[in-house]
């Protein structure tokens, strides 16, 4: 068994990574900027500014105080172990078993610590290859988000949709609106594969669906994602329902498109042009932020287009209903023996899992 020493020593390798892993310095230095900011006598000259200024510097401090804590405790009793004194061994052992706890504590926080995680959050379903069968499995997609928001007690509202021909949808886009949906939400995101007998073909032949989740922090605020108007496109345009019946009489459906990606969005739920343009430059806002984070670019003109594909190859997680019945997840191997529930909206070990592995990446990303 290692010695008290070597423990501090471990625990003091494993924490540097972490801080590392989620930029503790460059916190820092935010916050310092910050500082100077608040030290400005002109400050409240401009309320609304200040008051970012404040909110700001009350989150970095929030972030910041139990990093900074844990890492002054595990440096002093480092600094105790060196002595040698038998005397403060019992106390020594005690607080290196209080600063584990807290460390995982610390760790497990981690799982709401993203920049974006707590923001309500956009999904988007796509049905892919595999016919009217893909579009049955992008509806069962959506129930199974639906049903496990109803679970969290969040709001789940479709903000636009896209019906199949025979059944199902071709796509559909969910805003899930809770604490932490983001958060929550953010490791559905890729290829969902169902495996089961179709109910759409004559022989009731085993059949592969796939369809693709894509998971967005929903931007309210403009100045989150700074958008030149010389790149977008806005039409606007009669609204219609399924089959081509009218729903409203004067021209308030709204596609924005946004040139430089290609990526556009149309809204027609609500009556009012104005209600849908906003709608659809939130959710532009939203799909260019996360373009931006997975493209790590820093500014918006530089993105290129999104790959909207849902195959075979690209699966996050398989759900197999025959030859027999299980849910697994390709990232972390979590599975369920129960496709009913988990398709119910009984989801919670998937996400859990998500985010334990992680978490744990933070600690292995650089061994």
């Amino acid at each position: 068994m290692k010695s008290t020493a070597e423990q501090l020593l471990d625990l003091r390798d494993e924490l540097d990574k972490v801080l590392d892993r989620i930029g503790l310095a460059d916190q820092k230095n935010q916050k310092q900027e910050v500082e100077k900011k608040i030290s400005d006598p002109n400050l409240w000259k401009d309320k609304d500014n200040a008051q970012k200024v404040m909110q700001e510097h009350s989150r970095l401090s929030r972030r910041l105080e139990p990093w900074e804590k844990i890492d002054h405790e595990i440096s002093e009793l480092i600094e105790l172990s060196s002595l040698n004194d038998k005397d403060i061994q019992k106390e020594l052992d005690e607080n290196l078993k209080k600063a584990k706890e807290k460390f995982d504590e610390l760790k497990d926080q981690l799982k709401f610590d993203g920049p974006y995680d707590d923001h309500n959050a956009i999904l988007d379903i796509y049905a892919g290859a595999g016919g009217t069968d893909a579009q049955d499995w992008a509806s069962m997609l959506l129930r199974m988000y639906i049903r496990w928001a109803e679970r969290k007690g969040f709001k789940a509202d479709i903000i636009s949709e896209s019906k199949g021909d025979e059944a199902g949808i071709k796509s559909v886009t969910l805003e899930v609106a809770g604490e932490t949906a983001y958060a929550f939400l953010k490791g559905e995101k890729g290829v969902h594969r169902l495996v089961r007998l179709s109910p759409f073909n004559a022989d009731n032949l085993r059949q592969t669906s796939f369809a693709k989740v894509d998971v967005l922090p929903k931007v309210d605020e403009p100045d989150e994602v700074d958008i030149d108007d010389k790149d977008l496109k806005i039409d606007v345009y009669r609204s219609g329902g399924h089959g081509g019946q009218s729903v409203n009489t004067t021209d308030s459906a709204v596609r924005i498109t946004h040139l430089p990606t290609g990526i556009s969005v149309a809204i027609q739920n609500e009556r009012s042009q104005l209600q849908n343009k906003e709608t659809a430059m939130t959710i532009l806002r939203s799909r260019l932020l996360q373009l931006k984070l997975e493209q790590h670019h820093g500014e918006i003109s530089d993105l290129k287009g999104p790959n909207q594909s849902a195959e075979w190859g690209n699966q996050i997680r398989s759900y197999v209903l025959h030859p027999y019945k299980q849910v697994k997840d390709l990232r972390t191997l979590y599975e369920s023996s129960e496709p009913d529930k988990v398709l119910d909206g009984d989801i919670d070990g998937f996400i859990d899992a998500y985010f334990n592995s992680s978490i744990n990446e933070l600690s292995e990303k650089d061994d």
